[in-house]
């Protein structure tokens, strides 16, 4: 029988990385709590600038983390805050980085109060610090719009209530209608770009912003955010008419008005016709009336002043005005006259003495002037060009007769030498040197042969 050694009966050791083990408990979580629902109370609460929610879920016994995506995060109808106790929904799972588990939140609702009307809530708080809801930034409305720009739903009964009560009560009033969703999906977009599209238009006087009754959820849309941004930043005056008269959405109170329904809506846009016509009826008869007792009181005032002395008076004095005027005129007639007899006569002399004015015998007087003194003048220039003349040829004689190359004529010669120097003495050159001679007409070249000294 053979012994068994004592390291064969020792247990096998399994060695796990750290990332496998991780990726094991993951496994285990996530496969065993793959959908749970948890409630806790919210706190550290904080949104990534990615958009993710990052909070930890906690009771008075213990804590877990939570993670909410950015895409969870948009479809809350709320914001999770701290102290907030809630239901979370979603997937437990490891953050491995950390080797944390946590839970990958998918749905929250608070305990106790709806979701819809906690983020109700959450959202008049805001706007109301914001200061939106305030009285002093409230346009008031035209008293009679020429245009009414309406934003609801186009198949709906709150349209046909406000175009039936306007009908009635003020029939050529012109209405824009927007047609827009006013529940679900899509709905609070579509609401603020029909207030944007009236505001950038500019075509009507006064907005309603208006569905029928309904749920929370099915008023929810003019609970947005959105609408609320675009009411408030509506330069046109906004009417809200949104539901029954027990009804609040947070369109009502960023409105410049709220009706209780949308019929009341359009029965505070416009005024009766048959009223203005009443009005404007009152105002005609009250004008006529204040303008007879004036036409009246006028006349009497007329009359008074026509019977009064003074008037009596002025008309003797616009009389006397009249006779100093003829007299004016006749006076000043005379002395026209005598002024235009006047210059008649400096007219006259003036002619006589231009016509015994002789342009031409002037003209040809200074013709001869001109004409001698050009005559003297080119004599004199004559006879100085003939005395330069006679000065010139004296001169040039002079030079002729004192011209060395002159003797050349007479039968002279000069001599140079190879470098062109004139020759004055034999020394100069010796015999062999080639030498030139200058004759009056030409040049010659020689060779000395012998020297003579001067004797």
């Amino acid at each position: 029988m053979s012994q068994t050694s004592l390291f064969d009966i020792a247990p096998q050791r399994q060695i796990w990385k750290v990332s496998e083990l991780t990726e094991r408990i993951r496994d285990l979580l996530e496969g065993h709590f793959g959908d749970v629902w948890v409630e806790g109370e919210v706190s550290n609460c904080r949104a990534a600038q990615s958009g993710h929610l990052y909070f930890t879920l906690k009771d008075s016994q213990a804590q877990i983390r939570c993670v909410c995506f950015r895409d969870q995060v948009r479809a809350l109808k709320f914001r999770p805050e701290d102290g907030l106790h809630v239901t979370v929904r979603g997937s437990l799972g490891v953050y491995e980085l950390r080797g944390e588990y946590q839970i990958y939140v998918s749905y929250i609702e608070p305990v106790g109060l709806g979701a819809l009307q906690l983020a109700f809530e959450q959202l008049k708080k805001k706007l109301e610090a914001e200061g939106l809801f305030d009285d002093a930034r409230k346009k008031p409305l035209p008293v009679l719009p020429r245009c009414i720009g309406v934003v609801t739903s186009p198949t709906g009964a709150a349209v046909r209530d406000i175009l039936r009560v306007l009908k009635r009560r003020f029939a050529n009033v012109h209405v824009q209608i927007y047609p827009v969703k006013v529940q679900g999906d899509g709905a609070a977009a579509e609401i603020a770009a029909g207030v944007r599209y009236f505001n950038r238009a500019k075509f009507a006087d006064v907005l309603i912003v208006a569905r029928g009754g309904g749920s929370l959820e099915d008023l929810w849309a003019f609970n947005e955010e959105a609408v609320a941004r675009a009411i408030a930043e509506s330069k046109i005056p906004v009417i809200s008419g949104v539901g029954h008269e027990t009804d609040f959405t947070i369109a009502d109170f960023v409105a410049d008005l709220r009706a209780p329904t949308p019929s009341a809506a359009a029965e505070i846009v416009v005024r009766s016709r048959v009223e203005f016509e009443r009005n404007i009826s009152e105002h005609q008869r009250h004008i006529v009336q204040r303008m007879r007792y004036l036409i009246s009181e006028w006349r009497h005032h007329v009359r008074d002043l026509e019977t009064h002395r003074g008037f009596r008076r002025l008309e003797i004095l616009v009389r006397r005005r009249h006779q100093q005027v003829d007299e004016f005129s006749s006076a000043l007639a005379i002395v026209l006259r005598l002024r235009l007899a006047t210059a008649r006569q400096r007219l006259t002399r003036a002619g006589t003495r231009i016509s015994s004015f002789d342009l031409r015998a002037r003209a040809d007087k200074l013709r001869r002037r001109i004409e001698q003194q050009r005559t003297a003048l080119q004599s004199a220039l004559d006879r100085r060009l003939i005395a330069k003349r006679h000065l010139y040829e004296k001169v040039k004689l002079q030079l002729d007769e004192r011209d060395p190359l002159r003797l050349l004529e007479r039968g002279y010669a000069v001599a140079y030498d190879v470098k062109g120097k004139v020759l004055r003495s034999p020394d100069q050159v010796k015999v062999g040197d080639d030498i030139s001679v200058r004759l009056a007409r030409g040049e010659l070249g020689a060779t000395v042969r012998n020297k003579k000294p001067k004797a």
